[in-house]
């Protein structure tokens, strides 16, 4: 008989066990996770690989990638999400709950302070400056990841012809970006039943796992998690009304929350429009402006939530002082956003062997990514016209309507200022903050320029 050599290191341990990090060590890394976590979640997620996969072995490669597939299907940041599923798969929910909150905490105290500085420093003219050069940068950026989405998610004419009908669904229809999505989701459930091949889907690689399904936890997690999300929403109706500036940022943000598929810039837009032009709680620059701070910042893009909420209610503070106003707009914002993220986390996980196999709900997920490219193009759009130009006029023609600008209102100095954001980005292949720096230095220096 052939002999076998051994595996097993001469420390004597077996390199298939993986080791298991007690609760601190487990907290002091996904606080280090958190305020390392720029880049958006392509960043954020490698960096979890790197730090939590190569390194410290705590999660296999399998487990961690059938992790981020689940967290894909979900409303809401799937970088957050992922983390949380990690912190529960090693500790369980209090593990999950470590490691949700702190990835996002650092990211919120920074966005927070830069709030507060933003409303007390915007009416400056260098302040002004400033971000004349982050607005051009956030358009460059913007594009980028039109790209990137578009390289990624396009691989069938079918999702191509998804794409181009939501761009046309909501700039010349204005249909809400939430019917949109999830006519998406419908079309490309439909589609994986009857010709999954239109979206390139591959069939299932395992059989669906057998055993007693665990409706209880999910029940359980449903119930604790719905309470914990609404009961702040519910106070602040009750204690201020439902027409208190707080009370309609909690619902229009709790909303939000449920239908952010396909990551921050999808859903970026329909926010943008309603927070501007629906509830003139800011303007379209400071929209822009709120997503520059959040690309600087550790934590999901999707951060950029707070910022309005902190605006809204800081302008609108009765029967608060502005900045406690503020505050509180901020941290109900957040709440409200990131909140769900562990409910669908703790609800969900024992099922994920379960969701892997579901091909129906692949096929709503790739079309609902495919329709996103759609929603980020009108995203480019919106910011283009509101960035570069100073005034627009709407039309309508035939039931349709769009808006178009008014070309003797071209801001020269934001068009060189996209100009050089863009080579820098698609060129020079420079990091978003140090195009986000150097776009803000190029805006000081024209901010004196008329």
């Amino acid at each position: 008989m052939a002999s076998q050599t051994s595996t097993v290191p001469r420390d004597g341990t077996d390199p298939d066990i993986l080791p298991r990090p007690d609760f601190a060590e487990l907290v002091r890394v996904s606080a280090r996770i958190g305020c390392l976590s720029f880049g958006g979640p392509a960043g954020q997620i490698a960096l979890m690989h790197r730090e939590l996969v190569e390194q410290r072995r705590w999660i296999d490669e399998s487990q961690y990638l059938n992790a981020l597939n689940l967290c894909h299907l979900l409303p809401g940041p799937e970088a957050q999400q992922l983390a949380i599923w990690i912190g529960w798969k090693l500790h369980g929910v209090r593990g999950g709950l470590a490691a949700g909150l702190l990835f996002v905490l650092p990211g919120a105290l920074l966005i927070l302070a830069l709030s507060v500085l933003y409303a007390h420093a915007a009416r400056l003219d260098w302040f002004a400056a400033l971000f004349l050069g982050i607005k051009a940068a956030v358009l460059a950026i913007v594009l980028q990841a039109l790209q990137r989405v578009a390289g990624r998610a396009l691989n069938t004419g079918f999702k191509r012809a998804i794409a181009l009908a939501a761009f046309v669904a909501l700039t010349l229809f204005a249909l809400p970006f939430p019917m949109v999505v999830l006519g998406a989701g419908a079309i490309g459930m439909a589609a994986a039943a009857f010709r999954p091949g239109l979206l390139a889907l591959a069939p299932a690689s395992a059989p669906a796992p057998t055993g007693r399904r665990p409706w209880g936890k999910t029940i359980r997690a449903v119930i604790i998690g719905l309470t914990a999300w609404l009961a702040p929403l519910a106070a602040v109706l009750v204690l201020l009304g439902p027409d208190h500036v707080l009370s309609r940022i909690g619902l229009f943000f709790a909303r939000l929350a449920v239908v952010t598929f396909g990551g921050a810039y999808a859903v970026l837009a329909y926010m943008a429009q309603q927070a501007v032009t629906g509830f003139g709680w800011l303007s379209a620059g400071e929209m822009a402006d709120g997503l520059g701070l959040a690309e600087t910042t550790p934590g999901p893009l999707i951060m950029v939530t707070q910022f309005v909420g902190f605006l809204a209610a800081f302008r609108t503070p009765a029967p608060f002082t502005p900045l406690v106003a503020g505050v509180l707009g901020a941290a109900l914002t957040t709440w409200v956003t990131f909140a769900p993220c562990f409910l669908w986390i703790f609800a969900l996980a024992p099922w994920m062997e379960r969701l892997e196999q579901a091909q129906r709900l692949k096929g709503g997920l790739a079309a609902i990514t495919a329709a996103v490219v759609g929603v980020i193009a009108n995203l480019t759009l919106w910011f283009a016209l509101h960035v570069l130009f100073t005034r627009t006029v709407p039309v309508r023609l035939a039931g349709l309507q769009a808006t178009l600008p008014d070309p003797a209102s071209l801001d020269w100095r934001a068009a060189l200022l996209a100009v050089l954001a863009a080579w820098l980005i698609f060129v020079a292949r420079r990091n978003i903050i140090a195009v986000l720096a150097l776009s803000a230095l190029g805006g000081l220096a024209l901010g004196s320029v008329g």
